[in-house]
């Protein structure tokens, strides 16, 4: 592709959708060309806030766009996609891929089959506390994960797996990067007709262990992770962009402390002892920057030199073949 200005158009411009455009307008690199949605009165007020053609029929697209990004609730993920991928048009969906394995599958093949790029918007991939962890190297043995959010009567096609421990499913397997062997999962209906509250607990094939939970009828909102390491403990607040790490100085030997040797009574402040002392913290106040404008640029920049999506649509599979497991626990144990 030359230097020219990607035309991209936004399908489905809700809460989320919003965002796109916005962030799309503003990126040299992308020429927003349109967008689309199903309600003619919010076509109108965004076609007409930003300055381009609007419609309620996204086929109306085809043959005047490099790539799109779809944003539209997730039963329809498949049909939309798809629609695009056959006609040769890179696609952004935001996650899940799609609602059942099966359709995900489908929408891998035909991007491989068609050349196209496809990626997931596993946008939490993309947020700076975590790149900044990731830098540090550690390896995760046991994570716990904590995803909570008020009722907001989005996402209502599906259950709290597919639309917020989704999130999670796709961070851990990263961290690990080992199959997973064995799920375990509770969860169930509260106030909409699918699972509002969920509990998994996933072994995986290196004997790293997660427990994730999610609530979308919660009181206060969460986006919190820790992982426990050989050496370290990390805790990440994906919300507030800020990390802990807490890792063993270099001079620590389990091995040769003898606890017997050490008079506690005479130690002042044990805390200061142990924090100061045996271990070293490092604390990461971030600028949350904006993961969501960072993960369209990578997808403009794979449309362009047609590179591997960081959340390649095989990796949005992947975090779909894992939930599709946790929602099978959770009916086998009905409430």
């Amino acid at each position: 592709m030359t230097d020219r200005r990607i035309k991209v158009a936004v399908i489905g411009v809700g809460h989320l959708g919003r965002h796109h455009v916005r962030l799309l307008s503003q990126d040299p690199k992308a020429e927003l060309v349109g967008v689309v949605d199903s309600r003619e009165e919010v076509v109108e007020e965004v076609s007409k806030e930003y300055g381009v053609k609007g419609s309620t029929d996204y086929t109306a697209l085809a043959g005047g766009v490099d790539a799109v990004c779809i944003a539209v609730p997730t039963t329809r993920h498949h049909q939309i996609a798809g629609f695009f991928l056959q006609r040769g048009v890179d696609v952004l969906v935001e996650k899940p891929i799609a609602p059942s394995l099966e359709q995900g599958e489908e929408l891998v093949e035909l991007a491989r089959a068609q050349g196209r790029i496809l990626q997931v918007g596993h946008v939490e991939r993309f947020n700076a506390a975590l790149k900044a962890i990731e830098n540090l190297g550690l390896v995760p043995r046991y994570i716990e994960s904590h995803r909570l959010a008020g009722m907001t009567f989005r996402s209502m096609d599906i259950g709290v797996v597919l639309d917020l421990m989704i999130h999670d499913l796709d961070l851990v397997s990263a961290m690990v990067g080992s199959p997973v062997e064995e799920v375990t999962a509770y969860g169930g209906a509260l106030f909409t007709q699918n699972e509002d509250i969920a509990s998994a607990i996933l072994k995986f094939e290196n004997g790293a262990v997660a427990h994730l939970t999610a609530n979308r009828v919660a009181l206060a909102p969460m986006r919190r992770m820790r992982f426990f390491c050989k050496d370290a403990y990390v805790s990440i607040d994906f919300h507030d962009a800020e990390g802990i790490v807490i890792r063993k100085k270099g001079d620590w030997d389990v091995g040769a402390l003898d606890m017997q040797s050490i008079d506690f009574s005479r130690i002042e402040n044990l805390t200061k002892f142990v924090f100061e002392g045996l271990l070293s913290i490092e604390r990461y106040k971030l600028d949350e920057g904006n993961p969501l404008a960072d993960e369209l640029s990578a997808f403009l920049r794979c449309v362009r030199d047609r590179s591997r999506p960081l959340v390649s649509g095989e990796e949005g599979v992947a975090a779909v073949a894992l939930a599709t497991q946790i929602l099978e626990c959770i009916r086998e144990h009905d409430w």
